[in-house]
This record gives structure tokens, sequence and C-alpha cells, in this order.
């Protein structure tokens, strides 16, 4: 028969076993304690989270009373590169490296501000009987068809700017020519490096760009086909 150990101050095999194992999570606890607090340190103890902005765009006149024009005509929303549908403002050191801010982000579609953008401006140039979204229907002449090529700011070749650069076509939909079609690229210089103000450059530049490539469209009537131009 085995003695007992009590009020003899001897450990028995069990009780230094439960006494290894309570020192190992007394000392996990403080490790992983640390670690949280160095965490904290180097963060500053905040959580960051992501700017938004959006495209905005002076509206445009109301459009002249309808005269001997007759054609309708549809907008398809606007294509974009993959890089631009990911919602991060870009920026480019390079003309090869693309970048993303990662806490500002565009709270906007930009492909669907420009293809609106689009809309409302052709409306208000009295140039047609009727403009509106494409939405599969044949009741319009022509569809437009655009991409949105470019929208990032630009950190190299000296200088901080910003470049939009957009692409659109028309087609005629009852003989399937184009009837127009043109490309545009505008450059903005930034005063500072502030993503507020890079957007607001934006802004700007896409408005010249816009105007610039809807300057372009011969109104109702005057279009002559792709095709006829080079015979």
């Amino acid at each position: 028969m085995m003695g007992s150990s009590e009020g003899t101050g001897v450990l028995t095999r069990p009780d230094k076993l439960r006494c290894r194992m309570s020192t190992r999570r007394t000392g996990t606890t403080i490790v992983l304690s640390l670690a949280a607090l160095v965490i904290l340190a180097g963060c500053g103890g905040r959580v960051t989270y992501p700017h938004y902005y959006t495209l905005n765009l002076p509206a445009p006149p109301d459009p002249p009373p309808v005269e001997h024009v007759h054609a309708a005509v549809a907008i398809r929303e606007f294509s974009a590169p993959a890089y631009l549908r990911q919602g991060a403002i870009v920026y480019k050191t390079s003309p090869e490296q693309i970048d993303f801010y990662a806490y500002h982000r565009w709270a906007i579609n930009p492909r669907e501000f420009v293809t609106n953008s689009v809309i409302d401006r052709l409306r208000a140039s009295g140039d047609f009987a009727r403009v509106k979204p494409y939405d599969g229907q044949p009741d319009t002449k022509y569809v437009v068809s655009g991409r949105l090529e470019k929208l990032e700011e630009i950190d190299y070749a000296g200088g901080i700017k910003v470049e939009v650069a957009i692409s659109a076509q028309m087609t005629n939909l009852a003989t399937g020519l184009t009837v127009w079609t043109d490309a545009v690229s505008e450059v903005g210089d930034v005063n500072k490096h502030d993503v507020a103000a890079v957007v607001s450059e934006m802004n700007r530049t896409m408005e010249r760009a816009i105007t610039k490539l809807l300057s372009s469209i011969p109104a109702d009537g005057a279009f002559v086909p792709r095709t006829a131009e080079r015979e």
C-alpha cells in the first residue's frame, strides 16, 4: 500500500504534470498578448477604412426643339479593360506597370458613368429625335458602342497627370454598316499629389474627352457609311 503525500510538501507525478500544463498555458497567453500589443502598436491601434469617390460632370443644357431630325439612337453600355472594372482607382508609375490604391475606390462604375454621360449629351445636342440606352429592341436607326480605354493617374514622365481615353462607333442597324467612329485621349495636370485632387482632374479631363468625342458625330442624315468613303 502506497503512502499519501498530503502534508509532506512533495508533489506526486499527476500534480507535477498539472503544474507544467498550467505553466505552459500561462506562457502561451503572455506571448499571444505581447504579439497583439506589438501589432496594435505598429498599426497605431486604428482601422483604415476605404474612401469612395465619384465622377461628377456638369449637367448638359436642355435640348433644343427637335427640328428636321427623325432618327433614334441607342447607346450600349461602354466596355473597359479588366483592370478598370475592379473598383480601385488606378495609377501608373511606368507605361508598363499598373497599380491600385488600396483604400481609394470608385463609388460608381466608370463604364456606367460614361454611358449615361454620352446619353445625356447626345440628348442635349438635339441631333437625334430620341436617344436611349440600348435594350435590344429594333426601334432605333443607329446603335453606339464604345469603350473606356483609360482612366488613370500617371506618375512618370514628369509631374502628376491623369489620362482619359475613350473610343466609340455608330452602326446603322438596318445595313450593319459603321457610319461613324472616333477615338480621343485627353491628359490633365494635377497640382498636388492628393487622391481628391487626382479625381477632380479626372472629372475635368473626362468632360473634355466626352465633349471632343461627341463633337465629331454628324447630325442625323449626314452620315456617310465607312465603306462608301473607301470607294
